[in-house]
């Protein structure tokens, strides 16, 4: 459906810059402005909110073509937008709610709304498979259910749809009733009350309140009684409110009545009473998250009016649902993509943009199979398939399935398709991917793990998966403690402190960070070679790289004289391969304090002197290094040396008339010392998920987890010792695990003899003996595990701080000592 830009200005009640022609119209509308596709037709919302401000992106999307603006600030000069038409609102994102929930009521088919504190994306998308044969649906992608993300998904709702599923989530008051204006669900779905955001809500009950408002205006609200919270709540709603429920329980009478739960070793049976009539399914899954979310859809679908028969014969094949993208390295220096667990239009395109974020390779192909239960029409779904890739800019695609090659003429870029995963597999060989970033985007019974299988790099049985949405998480909370225009630098340096080199690098670049620093030259090239272009600061410049910095365009940091005639020589030497006259950037460095690199005081005037009279050279910041910003008892040594660099940078900036960053905050000085922002900050160590003190950590989110598996389980006598030089005892009858990690992963030998401890099934396993190089033995005595079972170095649960504490070092150690034979595997939910 397409509205009339006056339409919508009516809508919004807003006020209307610019010369609006009668058939002006958009169907689309953005938030993101890398997601550009059809700048005539799409309406971009400048939202405006606490970490950031979309409206700094508005000249870029006026270059690109686009000329219908939501804003709640107007340019100061809109002479520059000739033809653009901007609408002032007071509140762009209660905009871009109230544009979608007028959508909404152009729809009357059954619309199911989600909510509760876990599963709601996984019920969400099993009722899709379970109801996609009878209804063509619409609903959220991936777990598009904030105050954002709602509104991008019921836009997506056409006359064509015969059902809605969409999923809600809230993180303080006042949120679900904006969200219920937009969903307006029909049946409504609370999956369970947790602890997720409790630090925003007064009680437990202020919480399952607000969640209830979703569903305010519903014919059902569907529920588990067994969580007592939201059953008293619904039995405390005043007359009048009540709310038509459909329960279901294992404990107390209830519509579904639950009862014998028997699980078997790869699915578990599930049997109730409906209706006075016993009824039972199977699931292929055995804990107890997905039988929980099972019985959710169970009960929805009873209540659709299902036949028990069919509901069963659809449960047997519910298929995992891939939470995540997952990037990882493949062979013939590919990177491999794997979202091969769902194929529709929607997935797709937040896929195609997770690969679009890759630099590493020019060159992108997609390996895609027949989109299932579409509800359009063949032609149709693959012509707007054909459309997408060509605006993605995907350079190959390879077809699997009958509908797809049918279609194959619609594709007008390089193809091959293929029948079946297996006929794909049989032609197969291990030149057809080379040098390029490959998407494998397949419905989960096309069984494109196969294919996986075949392209990933062959993996040690050690990775550590590193969550690229959580470097995004703390890039954009420190982002939040610094007022415009101030810069960011992040540091990459370290292989990106053991998290990754270009993966991390092309995130950042992504998301509009204005410098990174390395350590060393050779990691800018590699990152120049993997095609980030943000300019990159080199710390430690060392005199036998300078002509490869000044060819891939690394900024170096000076810090003595030395450094800066060696840098200067240089610079005479590649003149003549210079662009015109352009001055080589350089970044120097003053000590206030480290005594560590630096010019001193008294060295500045001499300093200013010499850059002067240099033709070649340019200052594009004077910085320097708080030596211990993170520990309070040090705080008057750091408040000395801002007072020291403010200082010291001036003298040096009032003598040139071009402008010159100042910056001497690292990560733990951002949130401690904001006197000390001058003009940029650089991020460090809390980008990776580690804080200063507790109240920073809270708001960070974990990025690494390092895991790995059990080779071999075996029974050791009392008496017997184990591991080298015989550090091992068993004092009595032990069970011990062998795993595939040692000294050469980076697994510290100080961790040995019980000093450190793993985590096997959630409970800690100490180390016993000593390290190895390539393995190390745990005791599992009271743990139940299998050989095969995961074991966790550090994560989420163990964290970083925690192992740093065992090994009397910082968590920088633990993290950047991580050798680079562990294979990192990136995600992204």
């Amino acid at each position: 459906m397409s509205y009339s830009i006056r339409e919508v200005t009516s809508i919004l009640e807003a006020e209307l810059h610019g010369n609006v022609s009668e058939d002006a119209s958009i169907d689309q509308i953005l938030i993101d402005s890398r997601k550009l596709l059809d700048p005539a037709s799409s309406l971009f919302f400048a939202i405006k909110g606490e970490r950031h401000d979309a409206h700094r992106f508005v000249p870029d999307l006026f270059e690109k073509g686009l000329r219908y603006f939501i804003v709640s600030t107007l340019p100061k000069d809109l002479s520059r937008f000739p033809g653009a038409v901007f609408m002032l609102v007071e509140d762009t994102l209660r905009s871009l709610q109230k544009l979608s929930a007028w959508h909404r009521k152009h729809f009357h088919f059954p619309v199911i709304g989600i909510t509760g504190s876990n599963g709601k994306t996984i019920v969400k998308e099993w009722l899709y498979q379970l109801l996609r044969e009878d209804k063509n649906i619409v609903r959220s992608p991936k777990s598009f259910n904030s105050q954002v993300g709602v509104p991008l998904s019921v836009w997506q709702m056409k006359q064509e749809h015969e059902l809605g599923i969409f999923e809600a989530g809230i993180s303080k008051p006042g949120e679900m009733l904006n969200l219920e204006k937009i969903i307006m669900p029909t049946i409504g779905l609370i999956t369970n009350i947790g602890q997720a955001h409790d630090e925003n809500f007064e009680s437990l009950t202020q919480k399952v309140d607000e969640k209830l408002l979703l569903f305010r205006n519903s014919e059902v609200l569907i529920y588990c009684k067994d969580y007592l919270m939201i059953r008293d709540e619904l039995a405390s709603m005043e007359e009048g409110q009540s709310l038509r429920a459909f329960s279901w329980s294992r404990k107390t009478k209830a519509d579904l009545q639950v009862g014998k739960i028997t699980r078997g070793t790869a699915d578990t049976e599930i049997q109730a009473v409906y209706k006075n009539n016993f009824i039972k399914i199977k699931i292929p899954f055995t804990d107890e998250a997905s039988l929980e979310n099972g019985i959710h859809c169970w009960a929805v679908m009873l209540y659709m009016g299902y036949a028990n028969e069919l509901i069963a014969s659809r449960m047997e094949f519910l298929s995992p649902v891939a939470m995540r993208l997952e990037l990882k390295e493949g062979i013939n220096n590919c990177s491999i993509i794997n979202d091969s667990y769902n194929s529709d239009l929607g997935s797709l395109g937040i896929a195609l943009d997770f690969l679009n974020q890759q630099k590493q390779h020019p060159r992108k192909s997609l390996v895609l199979s027949d989109i299932l239960q579409s509800g359009k029409s063949e032609h149709n779904l693959y012509g707007e398939v054909a459309d997408l890739l060509l605006r993605k800019g995907v350079n190959r695609l390879i077809g699997i399935g009958e509908a797809i090659s049918r279609q194959s003429e619609q594709f007008k870029m390089e193809t091959s398709f293929y029948s079946s995963t297996a006929e794909f597999l049989r032609h197969y060989n291990n030149s057809f991917f080379r040098d390029e970033t490959v998407l494998l985007k397949g419905a989960r019974s096309f069984g494109f793990e196969d294919i996986g299988k075949v392209l990933q790099q062959k993996a040690h049985e050690t990775v550590m998966e590193v969550d690229l949405g959580a470097i995004v998480h703390n890039l954009n909370y420190y982002r939040s403690k610094l007022t415009p225009p101030a810069r960011l630098m992040a540091m990459v340096k370290a292989f990106s402190y053991g998290s990754g080199s270009f993966e991390i690098a092309n995130v950042l670049q992504f998301h509009h960070v204005d410098y990174l620093a390395v350590a060393y030259a050779d990691e800018g090239i590699e990152l120049r070679k993997a095609g980030i272009t943000v300019p990159i600061m080199v710390m430690n410049p060392e005199e036998q790289s300078y002509d490869s910095m000044i060819q891939f365009n690394l900024e170096p940091e000076i810090f003595s004289f030395r450094v800066l005639g060696l840098f200067d020589e240089a610079a005479r030497r590649n003149r003549l391969l210079q662009e015109g006259d352009r001055k080589l950037q350089i970044h120097l460095k003053l000590d206030t304090g480290m005594h560590r690199l630096g010019f001193e005081e008294q060295e500045l005037n001499e300093l200013v002197v010499r850059i002067k009279n240099n033709k070649n050279l340019c200052i594009r910041s004077v910085f320097s290094h708080l030596a211990g910003s993170d520990e309070e008892e040090h705080d008057p040594f750091t408040h000395i040396q801002i007072e020291r660099f403010a200082r010291m940078s001036t003298v040096i900036t009032s003598h040139f008339d071009y402008p010159i960053l100042r910056h001497i905050l690292n990560s733990a000085g951002i949130t401690r010392f904001p006197n000390g922002v001058f003009d940029m900050v650089r991020l460090g160590i809390g980008l990776y998920g580690i804080g200063a003190n507790e109240e920073e950590q809270f708001h960070l989110h974990h990025v690494s987890t390092l895991k790995t598996t059990i080779s071999q389980i075996r029974q050791i006598p009392a008496g017997d010792s184990i591991g080298y030089s015989r550090k091992g005892h068993a004092e009595h009858p032990m069970q011990i695990a062998t795993v595939p990690i040692g000294y050469a992963d980076g697994l510290s030998r100080r961790l040995s003899n019980g000093k450190g401890k793993m985590f096997v099934n959630g409970k800690p396993a100490p180390v016993v003996g000593n390290v190895c190089m390539d393995m190390t033995m745990i005791d599992i005595t009271n743990i139940p595990a299998n050989e095969g079972d995961e074991v966790i170095v550090f994560g989420e649960k163990f964290s970083i701080q925690q192992v740093a504490r065992d090994l009397g070092t910082i968590p920088y150690e633990v993290l950047t000592n991580v050798s680079r034979r562990v294979k990192r595997i990136y995600f992204q939910d």
